[in-house]
């Protein structure tokens, strides 16, 4: 039986199993473990439990920045893949797999895929790049090969060369960035194609949030089900540095965690665990990376973990959608939230075509952020007002407000170098 259906305490007994034979390597391979573990007096030997786990510091970015070449754990001549982190919340960090790693990343991705319904003979239409030494793209490529799906590499943007894919080739499901659906949407409007009654019966997102911390469709997630209704939604939520994907079932209860791949831990201010249920940064420990593998290494992620069974008969925990990176917190007029709940309002505004949000420090020690937005429809009332009531209807709080041209903003989310779009610009000191 797959082990995310087997109980909670064959689970942990399964990864503390898995976790106490990656010790053992990381210590006879990776130059920053053994320095960490000489430095702090640590025993691997001791830690044989997941609770174990809380004597060992953590690993952040800085780390994997500054000392990348020391976490790798094998000759460079066994590196197959050499991959590099977006950057898009500090500066970009070279990752690198080997054969194994690459076949880890295709049994995530299949694992995945099963979890949102894919099935050996169905059709997907692959919406993200797989160049820029993006490692997204590849593990989506590799995963569906692996599973038997067909896969249709159109890459990213391009509304009229999506249409014609499926058109021609009907692949039953798309996976990209949910917010290029709503242009996908407006292409066809525009051009009289009968989206609704296309091939397409699944769509699956990456990057950006379709539920709220509910589990409920958030407004973006809303807007696209409300115009494609036949169409079933799933998020996930993966990155880089974790190699693993977390994605959602058909019962859309928040992101499956496989236990053979990765261990979570969720963390409040003061380092220590929450109880389940409550929001802190997501800390991953990678199991079965060859590579390049981490211990603790804090994502700057905000998250929250569900651990009850989840309908589809799965035990396995799952994530939350994220509310935001930790460094990202904005302190706005005596209000404290986070980059995504600014755009999930701007996402469920159907006038706003695109936007940027500018986050910058203040005199008082507090956060001033100004939205800019492009518009792909020029209603008579006033926007700058309209989009401010909405800004306090939801956050109680109004950010400032300027309309430019949506080519203008796209320049300042897709700079040349960029491989996903930007939307949040942190020009705080201490943004990332």
């Amino acid at each position: 039986m797959d082990i995310e259906f087997r109980s909670p305490r064959e689970i942990k007994e399964f990864q503390e199993e898995l976790l106490r034979r990656d010790l053992e390597y990381i210590a006879g391979h990776s130059p920053f473990y053994r320095r960490m573990f000489a430095d702090n007096g640590i025993d691997i030997r001791g830690i044989r439990c997941l609770e174990d786990l809380a004597s060992l510091p953590f690993t952040d970015k800085n780390d994997l920045s500054g000392h990348n070449e020391d976490f790798l754990c094998c000759p460079k001549d066994r590196i197959a893949d050499f991959v590099t982190t977006s950057g898009t919340t500090g500066k970009p960090v070279n990752f690198c797999c080997t054969d194994r790693d690459l076949e880890r990343l295709a049994y995530n991705e299949q694992k995945s895929f099963e979890c949102a319904g894919l099935r050996a003979g169905d059709r997907l239409q692959l919406m993200v790049t797989m160049d820029k030494r993006f490692m997204a793209g590849l593990a989506y490529f590799l995963g569906v090969r692996k599973m038997g799906v067909g896969v249709i590499r159109v890459g990213n943007g391009i509304p009229e060369l999506q249409w014609d894919s499926i058109r021609e080739l009907r692949p039953d499901t798309i996976m990209c960035v949910p917010s290029f659906i709503l242009r996908l949407i407006q292409y066809a409007e525009e051009h009289g194609i009968d989206y609704r009654s296309s091939s397409i019966r699944r769509i699956i997102g990456i990057g950006e949030a379709l539920r709220d911390h509910n589990l409920q469709l958030n407004l973006l997630g809303r807007r696209i089900q409300e115009q494609w209704e036949n169409v079933h939604l799933f998020s996930t939520y993966s990155s880089t540095e974790m190699s693993a994907t977390f994605s959602e079932c058909e019962y859309g209860m928040g992101g499956h965690v496989h236990p053979e791949l990765i261990i979570v831990e969720i963390i409040g201010e003061d380092g220590r665990e929450v109880p389940d249920g409550e929001p802190g940064e997501v800390v991953i420990t990678t199991l079965g990376v060859e590579g390049m593998p981490l211990l603790r290494f804090r994502t700057g992620d905000i998250a929250a973990k569900f651990t009850e069974r989840c309908r589809c008969g799965r035990w396995s925990y799952r994530l939350s959608p994220l509310y935001g990176r930790r460094h990202n917190m904005i302190k706005l007029k005596g209000t404290t939230l986070y980059p995504p709940a600014i755009k999930d309002v701007l996402d469920g505004t159907d006038y706003v075509g695109n936007f940027a949000i500018i986050i910058r420090s203040n005199d008082t020690g507090t956060d001033d952020v100004l939205v800019k937005a492009g518009l792909c429809r020029f209603p008579e009332f006033d926007v700058v007002k309209d989009l401010k009531d909405r800004f306090r209807s939801r956050l109680r709080v109004a950010p400032e407000v300027e309309i430019l041209p949506m080519d203008e903003i796209s320049g300042l989310t897709l700079p040349a170098k960029s491989r996903k779009p930007m939307t949040i610009i942190d020009e705080r000191k201490n943004g990332k």
